[in-house]
């Protein structure tokens, strides 16, 4: 994942920025290409997708979703359950590495596509979908 996030959670700065997934963790909810509104700061709760530094490599940026709070942090996992690389690897995620929520994703325009008004339309009706939660039942296994 690319992204202007902050150096740390707590930094001033932009309460909004934009981020691009890279990868297929979050599939079915995230596609490879996706790009992010993140709200940086905003409340987070269980079930919302969320951009987090790697607590093993902190220079990169990933999105998941939080499942629970646990002793140390947020569990957090990836919509696909065949990806590796979420809590079941690298146990909780500490609350300061949680940079924000994911507020809504949009699929920019496919290069060399044809650019008629239906084409046009079909693009708007369909590339921009707010990112919702998922219910507060889920919890991690």
């Amino acid at each position: 994942m690319s992204g202007s996030g902050r150096e740390r959670a707590g930094e001033a700065g932009p309460p909004f920025g934009i981020a691009e997934v890279t990868g297929v963790s979050m599939v079915p909810t995230l596609l490879h290409g996706d790009r992010l509104l993140v709200h940086y700061g905003g409340r987070l709760r269980p079930g919302n997708v969320a951009v987090l530094r790697h607590p093993l490599q902190q220079d990169l940026l990933v999105v998941k979703r939080l499942i629970e709070r646990r002793d140390g942090g947020w569990w957090v996992l990836g919509d696909n359950r065949d990806a590796e690389g979420d809590s079941r690897v690298f146990g909780a995620v500490p609350p300061e590495l949680v940079l924000g929520r994911v507020r809504a994703r949009y699929r920019p325009v496919t290069p060399g596509r044809q650019r008629s008004a239906g084409v046009v339309l079909s693009w708007l009706f369909s590339c921009v979908r707010p990112v919702r939660s998922v219910s507060r039942r889920l919890r991690a296994r």
